[in-house]
């Protein structure tokens, strides 16, 4: 599972022109799944997120994560991150989950989000056409990879 997490002032998501999903200061989550990614890989990355300290404390220094500071996750589904680029200029999609297995699995993220003690998790609508409004606050952006931490 690969995450790109970007600390945000507020974000919100689109589709057809209908807002469906918008938060304030907290993060927002652009998440590919990969065909081997099972609950274990959404248990670890929900968790680090969660714990992720990116906020800034009373000595300006990066020390509180979403928990500390009451924030808010904007989940997105993403299979562009699984993109294989290493031959040619076309990226090719071969490399991310099947779409049902993909869906069940942004699903149980979000579902562990909440878990880890997020207040307020917003979801965009899988497999559509998302117009996505991202307020980096920093900017910070974070790129996340469970292989790093699941075998």
């Amino acid at each position: 599972m690969k995450a790109v997490v970007q600390r945000v002032s507020s974000s919100s998501v689109k589709v057809d022109g209908k807002l469906i999903g918008s938060i304030g200061k907290g993060y927002n989550v652009l998440l590919g799944v990969e065909p081997n990614d099972t609950k274990e890989h959404a248990d670890v990355l929900a968790a680090k997120i969660a714990k992720l300290r990116i906020f800034e404390d009373e000595q300006g220094k990066m020390n509180l994560s979403v928990l500390d500071v009451d924030g808010e996750i904007l989940a997105i589904s993403q299979f562009t991150l699984c993109a294989d680029i290493k031959k040619g200029n076309r990226p090719s999609f071969t490399t991310a989950a099947a779409p049902q297995m993909a869906n069940e699995l942004y699903e149980y993220f979000q579902q562990q989000l909440l878990a880890n003690g997020v207040r307020k998790v917003e979801h965009g609508e899988f497999g559509a056409d998302m117009k996505v409004e991202i307020n980096n606050d920093g900017p910070v952006t974070i790129l996340m990879d469970t292989s790093l931490w699941v075998k």
